[in-house]
């Protein structure tokens, strides 16, 4: 099978309460799964731009992600169905705390994003659906914190 590449940037956005912020989607292909923020980098976007305008368009924050903090290579069927080898880049932003209000979400987001929530590590580890990236403990673990300028 022919692979499609897909560069994304992902953001690992963390309270003052050591929680990450995750996005809960519910396609009709699968069962509901909860994700990071971040997305697909648009043509002749960098990766640092791409986080930047997905924290925006997801969350509702306009600020610089920092520098990338993680990269991972990955096999997976997007929302439309079609089947990728995701390069994806992580940027960790630390934040005293978020209200959240995207600022401009996608159809297709309008209609699969139906909610989000603040996990600690544990409810993490027990949480009962699954949750993208499989090992968010752990690269949360890895990564120190960058506090949003």
């Amino acid at each position: 099978m022919t692979r499609t590449p897909r560069p994304a940037a992902r953001i690992l956005l963390v309270d003052a309460q050591d929680r990450a912020l995750l996005f809960r989607f519910t396609p009709n292909d699968r069962p509901p799964l909860w994700c990071t923020p971040g997305g697909a980098v648009d043509p002749g976007e960098s990766f640092a731009a791409a986080a930047r305008r997905e924290l925006w368009e997801e969350v509702g924050l306009d600020i610089d992600c920092g520098p990338e903090v993680a990269r991972r290579v990955v096999d997976f069927r997007t929302f439309e169905g079609t089947e990728v080898t995701a390069d994806e880049r992580y940027f960790r932003v630390d934040v005293d705390s978020c209200e959240v209000a995207a600022g401009g979400l996608t159809a297709q987001e309008e209609l699969l994003l139906v909610g989000h929530r603040w996990f600690s590590r544990s409810d993490i580890a027990a949480h009962d659906e699954v949750i993208y990236p499989a090992d968010l403990v752990e690269l949360l673990d890895a990564t120190e914190p960058r506090h949003a300028r």
